[in-house]
This record gives C-alpha cells, structure tokens and sequence, in this order.
C-alpha cells in the first residue's frame, strides 16, 4: 500500500485534532458505546479494540483457579439469581482483575505511538486517572468518556435490538442501571467526563466537547 502526502496530511490534521493518544470509552451494557466509539474512531482513523476480546483471550490461556472473578459468569450456576446490585459489583470485580492487561496494551501504545480506542463494560474511571502505565508516564495521553443512559425503558429497547431472541430483559436493565449510578460517582469522584448515549444525532459533538474539557 502506497501512502501519499496527500494520506499523510490528513493524517497528521486527524492527530492534531484529538487530544489523547488512547481514549477508553465505557458504560454500562446497553446504553450504546460502540455506537459513539466506532463513529468516533472512524472519524479520526483510530482502530477500536473491545474489552471482550481482552475477557476471551484471557480466558483461553488461564484456568477458574487463576483467574475465578473472569470465569465466575461460568462456574456459579446461581450467578443470574443474584440481585442486581450484587451483579453490578460481581462486574467491578471482574474490571478490576483485568486492569493489569488494560494496563499493559495502554502502556504498549503509548510506547509505540500508536494511536487507539478501547471500548467495553469493564473500564473505570480510575484507571484514566492514573499517572502511567506499563512504565509509560500517561502525560496527558489518556483520556475517558463514559457514557450513561438515564431511562430503564431505552436500555431494554436497546437489549432487544441487538438481541431480538434473548426474551426478558429487564433484569439485565436493572444491573445496567445500578452501573449507570456507580458510574456517575465514581467519574465525578476521579473527574472524568460523563455524558448521556442520546440524543444520538449530536452524540459525536457532545463526546467531543466533553474530551476536550467543554460544556457540550
């Protein structure tokens, strides 16, 4: 492939025009990431890596007794009866075991230059907080946005669009809900943006304005 100077003025403009290297973008399920991160990637010609991915590969090259809180969906049969706050926090703690992988490909891209979106549940706000990562000073590299959705009702109708076979969803709105409320504090507490997933038509300015520190 042939890169002319044309590709690598736009290049160069697309950089200058965001202001993070690696930019997380989390929330709870269903409240609709992927549709503002990939738009928001695409827009400055930044690949996407979904934390699921992350869970899979781990998961292939360790066992439940190495890693229980990433198989804990798999071995406790009674895990979907548990109420929904205890599922909200069953989630933190599987966020919080994979912090040293999300550390480690932050800090690979910030050594490389390369430039990336990661998109998933598991982030927290805490780990934008972070003064480095893998050895690799942040020096205001990373940047967060997460994304919330303040209706119950939208998150089941979003559940039931991408999973049109998947029945009753209201427990798993319910859970997304209670991650919804951690969130906002938990954001507020580390001071990382936070904005609602709709309108959807200007949810790509408003991710802006909120990155780039203005009310948006």
């Amino acid at each position: 492939m042939t890169v002319t100077a044309e590709d690598g003025g736009r290049a160069a403009a697309r950089a200058a025009a965001r202001p993070w290297d690696v930019l997380l973008i989390g929330g709870a399920s269903g409240v609709g990431k992927s549709s503002l991160a990939y738009p928001l990637a695409r827009r400055h010609g930044v690949p996407v890596l979904e934390v699921d991915d992350i869970v899979c590969a781990l998961k292939a090259v360790t066992t439940p007794s190495q890693q229980p809180e990433l198989f804990f969906w798999d071995t406790d049969p009674d895990a979907f009866r548990l109420p929904p706050e205890a599922i909200m926090r069953q989630g933190i703690a599987l966020a919080e075991a994979l912090q040293p992988a999300l550390e480690a490909v932050i800090g690979n891209h910030l050594e490389t230059d390369m430039p990336l979106v990661i998109e998933g549940d598991f982030l927290l706000p805490a780990l934008a907080a972070r003064a480095g990562f893998a050895g690799i000073p942040a020096a205001g590299r990373v940047k967060a946005l997460f994304v919330v959705e303040s209706d119950a009702a939208a998150v089941v109708g979003n559940y039931l669009a991408r999973e049109p076979g998947e029945g009753e969803q209201s427990l798993r709105a319910e859970v997304s809900m209670a991650w919804v409320g951690w969130l906002r504090e938990e954001a507020a507490r580390v001071g990382v943006p936070v904005i609602e997933a709709r309108p959807w038509a200007d949810g790509i300015a408003r991710a802006e304005a909120a990155l780039a520190g203005r009310a948006g």
